[in-house]
């Protein structure tokens, strides 16, 4: 934790003091250091498509190719129901939302271990790492975003039935949820892969297994005849989230103030547990490593 006051004559700008809190979450520190946040970012950006030949051309090509997949074997081979939408905007919506998602919780997973070089060197708030990890994804998700603006236009001109709901209003905070989730999730993750390595690994296809058990290839109202199920879907925190999108960019979705109050709830705590973890790991990381 670093204290900075007003120096008198041959004292230290700076005293850092060792942490000792369970919840060690020093807002204005990180705030201070927000210039090394952008510095990771930048670093994120670099390293991400160094030697690439598309370069960030990729952030628009993988959730396009995904869609495209998504729209041939679940709309087309499968025949799921898209609720009367354009298949290629449900599944373009949905994944939009859940790309965001698992990329915080991807990039972030391997904090430490990625890092330890750089943490057993110089002191900064760790929580910058990750934090500049989750809005690397941001902006990744801002140009996706912009990406499916244009589709959206170019199906409204062609007379597809779309329409703009109040929601849309709520999308900030939507987004804001699905960062804030991902990067409580990430840190926890993080926090673990310190003692178990392999959960590393696994965390991949845990994540795409995730995937499937949220409203991303179907509606949650395709689950209507199936009211256990349904209940059991709504335990996802993504689920209210990719509805809300859905709902607001397309008007069609299934939103409940339970649904809504539930997943944020849920974000909270994950939140809150992965400050706690990350915050009792980088205390000792570098005495295990």
């Amino acid at each position: 934790m670093a204290d900075n006051k007003r120096p008198a004559a041959g004292e230290w700008t700076t005293v850092i003091r060792p942490r000792t809190g369970w919840f060690d979450l020093d807002l204005r520190e990180l705030w201070q250091y927000r210039d090394l946040i952008v510095m990771f970012v930048k670093r994120n950006f670099t390293v991400l498509y160094k030697q690439t030949i598309l370069g960030p051309a990729w952030i628009i090509l993988n959730p396009l190719i995904t869609t495209v997949l998504f729209n041939v074997v679940f709309g087309g081979l499968a025949g799921l129901s898209t609720d009367g939408t354009p298949s290629f905007l449900f599944y373009m919506a949905g994944n939009t939302v859940w790309t965001f998602f698992s990329t915080c919780i991807n990039n972030t997973a391997n904090t430490f271990v990625a890092n330890s070089q750089v943490f057993g060197k110089v002191y900064f708030p760790r929580l910058t790492t990750p934090i500049s990890q989750v809005l690397t994804s941001l902006i990744n998700f801002l140009i996706q975003f912009v990406m499916f603006a244009l589709f959206w236009a170019g199906f409204a001109l062609s007379g597809a039935p779309l329409r703009l709901t109040a929601w849309v209003a709520a999308l900030p905070l939507v987004v804001l949820e699905v960062m804030l989730l991902g990067l409580g999730v990430g840190i926890i993750v993080s926090s673990l892969t310190t003692k178990y390595r392999d959960l590393a690994i696994a965390v991949s296809f845990g994540v795409q297994l995730w995937m499937y058990v949220s409203p991303v290839v179907y509606p949650l109202s395709s689950l209507g005849e199936s009211p256990r199920l349904r209940a059991l879907m709504q335990l996802n925190p993504m689920t209210a989230p990719i509805e809300v999108f859905r709902l607001a960019t397309l008007g069609s979705g299934t939103v409940s103030a339970g649904g809504l109050a539930y997943s944020l709830v849920f974000t909270l705590a994950a939140l809150a547990v992965g400050v706690v973890l990350f915050s009792r790991i980088e205390k000792t990381f570098m005495d295990t490593v």
